[in-house]
């Protein structure tokens, strides 16, 4: 009796242990590469959260409506050792993101390249595999 309860407490931690890996996606999931965006917008908020990091950014369009975008990118380590920094992000800063939209429609997408207001370039540590 003792035998089937440690085995089924082992069974339970190795099926719980387990379960983040299947919720990940890859970036064909949710998000089309053939539907690329660039937009321009300050940033409102970026969560550094695992196992994605999100940046919001507002985009005004030309008839003066506002849009929050938000923006999946890699994990906050992946971004540490592309180069970011929490000092570079703060709200209210411009920026210009290129990425590509989701599968699903409406103001959201995975960021490629994050386009600071002094010219540098930080890499979004996308999901996305690069064969350029």
């Amino acid at each position: 009796m003792r035998k089937a309860g440690l085995l089924i407490t082992a069974a339970l931690c190795v099926f719980v242990a387990a379960a983040p890996l299947v919720a990940h996606h890859a970036f064909s999931a949710e998000f089309d590469q053939s539907k690329p965006v660039k937009l321009a917008g300050e940033i409102t908020k970026l969560e550094w959260t695992n196992p994605h990091a999100w940046l919001f950014i507002d985009v005004k369009t030309p008839d003066g409506k506002v849009t929050n975008w938000r923006f999946e990118m890699g994990a906050p380590n992946a971004l540490l050792r592309a180069g970011w920094s929490r000092n570079d992000i703060k709200p209210g800063t411009a920026v210009t993101i290129s990425g590509f939209m989701a599968r699903a429609g409406g103001s959201v997408g995975n960021a490629f390249q994050v386009r600071l207001p002094d010219g540098r370039d930080l890499f979004a540590a996308s999901s996305l595999k690069q064969a350029q």
